[in-house]
């Protein structure tokens, strides 16, 4: 089997490559060949008897993508793009690479006459306000953001092409990705992460939304599972629909607090500064909430049952199950 990543530099890439490093096997057949791609050289990991490509460029740059899958790849997850602060702050770089982008992959693979399962990570930020207290599958997107609306254009593309049989596509729906490791990135969800993950390290955090927000989240271990489920996934027991709004936790950023001080106590809830940012809350509080995910629970996805799992996951995968005392 071949496998092609895009976006393989990010966070939830680098933890994908690791997995596949790990199993040497996706949809029980083991894997002879990595294509990789970014903006920047992925960093290659070492797998006995299996062929690493690194591929770097721009996404949308004109025969890129003729390139990149001329190998014919069995599986393609497609996890490139610009984050949902980025996408709105760079209006024209954000539609170039997560509309234009995806485009051209999705159109490269039909000239090249091959039908692999394509992965596309889209978001829950397609859905815009107003909510109800739960929403449904059955709920319409109407994003109000450009990234939620470059992400909507990528379901539509991805299930038109899967229905003309040009691939065997499958769309997930992400939560925010929580606690994510690192330095903060431009999303506008950055906070979510940062409030959790500078605390747990002694760092102080800003808090720049109010505490009364809802949000659903799932950890990056649970992000790259949904991943692997997607890839070998039955098709014809998702139908039609092709992207489903994935499972997570639901909570308001009270909540997560209230949690972080149970798992490391008045400490390090000390370090979050509330701060208002008027650009952050103008995007957020259009955000989707809770989610049924009916759907995509009855396919087999699975997330955390706590946000109190959600830290604990992050302790054990990035902080070697210590936290600063």
């Amino acid at each position: 089997m071949r496998v092609l990543i895009t976006g393989a530099a990010g966070m939830v890439g680098r933890k994908l490559i690791a997995r596949l490093a790990k199993d040497g096997t996706l949809s029980g057949r083991k894997i002879a060949a990595l294509d990789l791609h970014d903006i920047v050289p992925p960093q290659a990991p070492t797998l006995e008897g299996v062929g690493v490509t690194i591929h770097t460029g721009d996404l949308a740059a004109a025969s890129a993508m003729e390139r990149l899958v001329a190998s014919r790849p069995d599986v393609i997850f497609h996890l490139a793009g610009v984050v949902s602060g980025e996408a709105e702050a760079n209006f024209d770089l954000g539609y170039r690479v997560n509309l234009d982008g995806t485009r051209a992959l999705f159109d490269a693979i039909r000239l090249a006459g091959f039908a692999p399962r394509v992965v596309f990570t889209s978001s829950i930020a397609v859905f815009g306000a107003p909510f109800p207290d739960i929403i449904p599958d059955e709920f319409h997107p109407t994003p109000l953001t450009s990234y939620g609306t470059q992400k909507l254009m990528g379901e539509a593309l991805l299930a038109d092409y899967t229905r003309r049989g040009f691939f065997d596509g499958i769309g997930i729906r992400l939560p925010t990705i929580c606690v994510r490791p690192g330095k903060p990135n431009k999303a506008a969800s950055g906070f979510f992460s940062g409030i959790i993950r500078e605390p747990l390290s002694g760092q102080e955090a800003i808090l720049p939304v109010p505490r009364s927000v809802v949000h659903t989240h799932a950890s990056p271990r649970s992000a790259v599972n949904f991943l692997i489920h997607a890839a070998g996934i039955d098709g014809s027991a998702v139908g039609p629909r092709r992207n489903l709004t994935m499972p997570g936790v639901a909570v308001t950023v009270g909540e997560q607090i209230e949690a972080l001080e149970r798992i490391a106590g008045a400490k390090a809830v000390n370090l979050i500064r509330e701060e208002p940012d008027d650009t952050i809350w103008a995007i957020v509080k259009g955000w989707p909430t809770r989610f049924e995910a009916r759907r995509s629970r009855e396919l087999g996805f699975a997330a955390e049952n706590s946000f109190d799992d959600i830290i604990r996951t992050h302790i054990e995968d990035e902080l070697g199950g210590r936290i600063a005392s």
